[in-house]
């Protein structure tokens, strides 16, 4: 097993404190389930991971977490009109946040786990801050990644998530010495499974009658009948 800790403290500029984030090197394929246990126990402390999935690097927090939140806002550099996804282990915790119907159900429960973001109609459960402001819809998705499933299989919840994209970058962050190389103070764990795909999810809008593109990314557009 490897983990690596680099959790140390330093003193910045203005003279303040903060700490360093830490690094795990993690399995991509056999998460280590100590190393699981202790990113949820940091997530559930208010902290904000970044983390594999089947697409590209994520940050996440606690979806309850309103500063967490605000961090992950900052260091994408977007403001508070950004909408996040709620990231699920499986079919049937998304639906407890968003309503779904009989053709809807068919449609996810073909194309998940995979590299696809829902947007759907959001049920009460889902807070008011993490909706459309004006269609009361939320992003949700089934990531098909080890590491990812096991961190919310120990959670017990949906992770709040946005793409690892830093500002003036075109693409994901895919590398995790790069990604402690520009984060390493800005966030509290670099989950590294080694190198993901740079590709976003492909984003489906299911909330019509007919499926629509919203982005097109890794996941085949061929399910929704969205291929010239």
């Amino acid at each position: 097993m490897n983990l690596s800790l680099n959790r140390s403290t330093s003193v910045s500029e203005t003279g303040s404190l903060y700490h360093l984030s830490q690094f795990f090197t993690i399995h991509p394929d056999n998460p280590q389930a100590r190393l699981i246990r202790q990113a949820v126990d940091i997530i559930r402390d208010g902290g904000v991971v970044v983390y594999p999935t089947d697409s590209c690097y994520a940050l996440g927090c606690h979806l309850g977490d309103k500063d967490a939140m605000q961090r992950i806002r900052d260091i994408r550099g977007v403001d508070d009109r950004h909408h996040f996804t709620l990231v699920c282990r499986d079919l049937s915790e998304l639906a407890h946040y968003a309503r779904v119907d009989n053709q809807q159900y068919r449609l996810l429960k073909s194309n998940t786990p995979g590299s696809y973001t829902f947007i759907l109609l959001a049920t009460k459960e889902v807070p008011r801050r993490l909706q459309h402001p004006k269609r009361s819809t939320i992003g949700l998705r089934v990531p098909d990644h080890p590491v990812a499933l096991a961190l919310l299989e120990e959670l017990n919840e949906p992770l709040l998530s946005s793409t690892l994209m830093l500002p003036g970058d075109e693409d994901p962050l895919s590398d995790g010495e790069e990604i402690r190389d520009r984060l390493e103070k800005q966030v509290d764990l670099i989950l590294d499974a080694g190198s993901c795909c740079t590709g976003m999810s492909t984003v489906i809008d299911l909330t019509g009658s007919e499926p629509a593109l919203i982005r097109a990314g890794k996941g085949s557009l061929e399910p929704f009948g969205l291929e010239g």
